[in-house]
């Protein structure tokens, strides 16, 4: 079969599309013009030039296409222009989709986030029932994702076959960005994270999401939703399980909310607006993090065969690869050691 694949320079869509080809797909990938190619080096791949927000150009890259898998967006806690965020993760969903359903394309997987699952108040862990609103989501980028994932859900009415997938915190080779989940791996093993908020993630070897994401289109049912996550972690575990893999101490400091928020604006200022450089910590990353983002993923390894590889495991893997690709030198400093 032959799939157009969106976001196949970025992370998850590199893992997504090395999968793919492991099972024999052909696989045509949409690239913007200015998009890094590095991770499609190598790969037996057609690439054809696009972009989202033009969707003349949507049309012919999916002719001759069964299935989609529409994992590209904008991925950012803080832009300078906001409606970006919006042209691409919302208004591009809903045009590839709605090209998709005109060309008669068999099946979608539209790659959404941990972030549209709405966390319970009497503390359990969040499935695929508990829907966020976009009148409660926190910034541009979730409310955005809440938008393209009801777009998603119309373009199923419609009569779309569509899957959606909404993976938790991924981490393992192929973030080339990277990923504010890779970004705190940096900087934790370059000892630049002096503290600690008291919360905690979901995570999940990135090469788990991609499995994921072509057993859904295979296996999982149209309409429906499927967390890709695996494993539930403190943000202090977090860093004592990286401290264990390189030998850099762990942060002792935990940090009130409200010193984290304060941060968060500073770096807004100066880094985001004067520097012109994508801030470290961010108001919204802050608040999105004030509870522990804990979710229940046994639905998509019931019915979909996720795996669940260690995160230990993902995270060794992560920062070999930032090591073998200049986003960590080769030994960590204060008496690290690669993994």
């Amino acid at each position: 079969m032959k799939a157009l694949l969106t976001g196949a320079t970025g992370f998850i869509g590199a893992a997504i599309l090395r999968e793919l080809l492991g099972r024999g797909w052909t696989v045509r990938a949409l690239v913007r013009p200015t998009s890094p190619r590095a991770n499609l080096m190598g790969l037996d791949v057609e690439t054809v030039e696009g972009d989202l927000q033009e969707p003349d150009s949507l049309r012919p890259a999916m002719r001759g296409c069964e299935a989609l898998f529409h994992c590209a967006a904008l991925y950012a806690l803080w832009v300078p222009e906001p409606e970006e965020i919006y042209r691409t993760n919302v208004e591009g969903t809903a045009s590839i989709l709605g090209i998709a359903r005109e060309l008669g394309v068999e099946r979608v997987v539209y790659t959404s986030t941990i972030a549209t699952v709405r966390l319970p108040e009497d503390g359990r862990l969040a499935t695929e029932e508990d829907v966020l609103s976009a009148d409660d989501a926190i910034g541009h980028y979730q409310r955005s994702k809440v938008l393209a994932e009801e777009a998603a859900r119309k373009a199923h009415a419609d009569g779309l076959p569509v899957v959606t997938v909404n993976p938790s915190g991924p981490v393992g080779p192929w973030d080339i960005r990277p990923t504010p989940t890779g970004k705190l791996i940096i900087d934790f093993v370059k000892g630049k994270m002096p503290g600690y908020m008291e919360t905690g993630l979901n995570l999940v070897d990135v090469r788990d999401v991609a499995v994921g994401h072509v057993e859904a289109l295979e296996r999982g049912k149209p309409g429906e939703r499927y967390i890709l996550g695996a494993e539930n972690h403190t943000l202090k575990g977090i860093t004592e399980i990286l401290s264990e893999i390189t030998g850099v101490p762990s942060p002792k400091i935990k940090l009130p909310v409200w010193v984290a928020l304060a941060y968060g604006a500073l770096d807004e200022l100066f880094v985001g607006r004067l520097l012109g450089r994508t801030p470290s910590v961010t108001r919204d990353g802050v608040r999105l993090a004030r509870r522990p983002l804990y979710y229940d993923c046994s639905k998509a390894v019931r019915e979909l065969g996720l795996p669940q590889t260690p995160v230990r495991k993902a995270l060794e893997d992560a920062i070999a690869w930032f090591r073998e690709n200049g986003h960590l030198p080769s030994e960590a400093g204060n008496g690290g050691r690669a993994p």
